[in-house]
């Protein structure tokens, strides 16, 4: 596909340097969002290991769900703040 529309990546020669270098991109993300992944899976448990509660039942998902739900609110903020042009709360 970068070949059909003429794309490219400053430094790699096109072709099999190309293709290798995106599949080492790929692995590295790929790996690094595993782990992630792996973390919030395991953090409710160690959580609940380390503070001795076992009735709380709070998942991975409404971990990521809280995250998402945080940064969305946060971007949001931002968005407001810059459109009011509040300059001294964004310093």
């Amino acid at each position: 596909n970068m070949q059909k529309y003429g794309g490219f990546i400053p430094g790699i020669r096109p072709g099999q340097p190309t293709a290798m270098y995106i599949d080492r991109i790929m692995t590295r993300i790929t790996l690094a969002g595993a782990f992630f992944l792996a973390f919030v899976a395991i953090l409710p448990n160690f959580i609940g290991w380390i503070t001795g509660i076992q009735g709380v039942y709070f998942g991975g998902t409404a971990i990521l769900i809280v995250v998402g739900v945080a940064i969305d609110t946060m971007k949001q903020a931002e968005s407001l703040v810059l459109n009011r042009q509040y300059q001294g709360f964004m310093k």
